[in-house]
């Protein structure tokens, strides 16, 4: 067991919460930080004077020589600073989504095994408490065989930093699906345990948010709704929605169900923000039960990160791996193909996609 991790963070954005996370861990030496705002800098190194802000991720690996790295960036950048920080000897944990495609995603933990290094992923939305007990629950056999279900992240009008990176294709990939909705399916896809996808049939539409666009003179070629249901080759299906602006009543509106052959289960959000609860509905002798966990918990700490660096102090595995962050980039693939032909598409083996 390693006494301290050094441990750096590239993109000091959603990093600032990676960092308020990793100060949880005593066993963790916060040493870098990289940014490339000068405002981001100068809060990292007045929040962490013990430790030096950089430019440039290159110069920070090659002279901090950090044991783990998150790489917290657009996500176009996600390949080429994960693999960076591989090659240097750190182990990656990566934020969602893995990479702008799964082709992408297999060259990272290609590069990942070839280090010896370890790769996550950071699916945050696994980590909750509630979404913890579900899985528990499903593992124990209380659903029986998952037969369908319908996993969901709706904003009615909240698009992140509207005319920025997000809203650029060459920089994030797609729109909200990729953004949000890519910690729903996963969610979903793990409660499951990932049933081996057979097709798919998606649809986007930008109705809302190419018009505002269009309006302010801000560049956004992403869509704000993504639809698409995917038949797996046990013969589940599972329907993902994901937007950023909708006509919808909630201001937010997450929720996950799944149905199965003794039970079934709902995570959703409470009061339209990020707070989370979660039921169990199963049958008990004839009789139909709804089971409610309470759980109280800091959402501002990500449970992954800690989950991480604990794997690696003790040297036990970790959950959210590259393996399964290539298989929700393989269906992220497949939905915007779907959407893009109109068509249905063939998930062929080794992750191919083919009109059907």
């Amino acid at each position: 067991m390693k006494e301290k991790l050094r441990v750096a963070v590239i993109g000091l954005g959603i990093g600032r919460d990676h960092l308020l996370s990793y100060e949880t861990v005593p066993a963790v030496e916060i040493v870098a930080g990289v940014d490339l705002d000068p405002k981001r800098l100068k809060w990292f190194s007045e929040t962490y004077p013990q430790a030096r802000g950089y430019t440039a991720a290159e110069e920070m690996l090659e002279k901090e020589k950090p044991d783990v790295v998150s790489v917290c960036t657009p996500n176009a950048l996600h390949r080429p600073l994960s693999i960076l920080a591989l090659e240097h000897g750190a182990h990656v944990l990566c934020e969602k989504p893995m990479a702008m495609n799964a082709a992408e995603g297999r060259e990272m933990a290609a590069v990942a095994k070839c280090a010896n290094r370890r790769l996550m992923i950071h699916f945050s939305t696994r980590f909750h408490e509630q979404s913890m007990a579900m899985k528990a629950q499903v593992d124990a056999g209380a659903l029986g065989d998952i037969y369908f279900g319908r996993t969901v992240w709706h904003r009615r009008d909240d698009v992140p930093g509207f005319g920025s990176w997000f809203g650029i294709k060459a920089l994030s990939g797609g729109g909200p699906l990729i953004d949000i909705g890519v910690h729903r399916l996963d969610l979903a896809l793990w409660l499951m345990g990932f049933p081996k996808p057979k097709w798919v049939l998606a649809a986007t539409y930008d109705a809302l948010l190419r018009e505002r666009a269009k309006k302010e003179g801000k560049t956004f070629d992403v869509e704000d709704l993504a639809v698409a249901t995917i038949r797996f080759e046990n013969g589940a299906t599972l329907m993902v929605e994901s937007s950023w602006r909708i006509n919808q009543k909630e201001k937010q509106r997450m929720e996950t169900t799944l149905y199965g052959t003794k039970g079934g289960l709902t995570i959703r959000n409470v009061d339209e923000d990020y707070k989370y609860e979660c039921e169990l509905y199963h049958d008990l002798g004839g009789y139909y039960f709804d089971t409610r966990h309470h759980a109280f918990e800091n959402a501002r700490i990500f449970k992954g990160v800690v989950h991480f660096v604990n794997a690696i102090l003790n040297d036990q595995p970790h959950i959210a791996t590259a393996e399964e962050g290539i298989a929700v980039m393989e269906l992220l693939d497949a939905i915007y193909e779907s959407a893009r032909r109109g068509c249905p598409i063939c998930l062929g083996e080794g992750g191919g996609t083919t009109a059907s």
